[in-house]
């Protein structure tokens, strides 16, 4: 059976509708669906912070960062969070190579140079081992909350303070060693991070 030209001209101008009304739609919910990815990003960077310490929007101003890197890890980002004009805590988004793949964390630092606690952004490390990183129920992170640069940065394996991942020896110390990195960034650059004066 032939098709019609009024059949072909029928389903070209609903094949044109169907376009015209996804583009609009679209065009209508981009502002959503990027305040909603913005929301979902502060919520991962922020996640270590209680909301009572800081009252700006720490993810709209970040800091530029200083040339120097740290030895084993990157730094890839920072932000201040401030509580009226007072800074209270230094977010630093770091970036360690894990077993599998590449880990990012967000490290949030207290002005007084303690770590407040660590955040997996992102992991690829393998399911039940090194990929119980950010798990909740693990709390593996949690052993780091409170700690400073005095303390002995490695499993206790090598001397060190803290427990590791079972069966993930080298996520745990690359994770540890990213923290210390994190710290000893922060200790040098205190004053420009925290926008005061030097001492």
């Amino acid at each position: 059976m032939k098709p019609s030209v009024r059949g072909i001209a029928l389903l070209l101008l609903v094949g044109t509708l169907a376009l015209a009304l996804t583009l609009a739609c679209q065009h209508w919910t981009r502002d959503d669906i990027i305040n909603a990815e913005q929301q979902l990003r502060a919520q991962q960077f922020l996640a270590v912070l209680a909301a009572q310490r800081y009252d700006n929007q720490p993810l709209d101003t970040p800091l530029a960062l200083p040339d120097e890197q740290p030895p084993r890890s990157r730094i890839v980002a920072a932000y201040r969070a401030t509580l009226g004009a007072t800074p209270t805590a230094i977010v630093l988004v770091s970036q360690v190579q894990g077993y599998a793949a590449p880990i990012r964390l967000s490290v949030a630092i207290a002005a007084d140079g303690r770590l407040i606690g660590t955040q997996v952004i992102e992991q690829q490390e393998s399911p039940g081992l090194g990929g119980r990183l950010g798990d909740p129920q693990a709390n593996w992170l949690g052993q780091f909350a409170g700690r400073s640069l005095n303390d002995r940065w490695a499993i206790k394996r090598d001397q060190g303070d803290f427990d590791q991942l079972a069966g993930a020896t080298v996520t745990s110390r690359a994770v540890i060693e990213a923290q210390q990195d994190a710290l000893s960034y922060f200790d040098q650059h205190r004053a420009a991070l925290l926008g005061v004066a030097a001492p």
